[in-house]
């Protein structure tokens, strides 16, 4: 029983947690809402040119993501 109630509470947690954006591929970035698949072509290529966001509001120096777009990366991603 001890087993099912961890596994169950790995799996509600794996659920609200935040995508890194120094480590995630394009495809997790582009689940991201209003990232989609360019947006978050260019956050991995952006990374790959100029290296970690230092934090996750570094995340605007990339092309086509503005301060709106930010707020809602914000609560769906992190900078580990």
């Amino acid at each position: 029983m001890k087993k099912i109630i961890f596994i169950l509470l790995f799996l509600v947690l794996s659920l609200f947690a935040k995508i890194d954006i120094n480590s995630a591929d394009a495809k997790t970035l582009a689940s991201i809402k209003g990232v989609g698949e360019k947006k978050a072509e260019a956050i991995v290529e952006y990374r790959q040119k100029n290296g970690k966001f230092t934090t996750i509001d570094d995340v605007v120096k990339v092309k086509g993501i503005g301060d709106k777009l930010l707020e809602v990366i914000k609560q769906e991603a992190e900078v580990k």
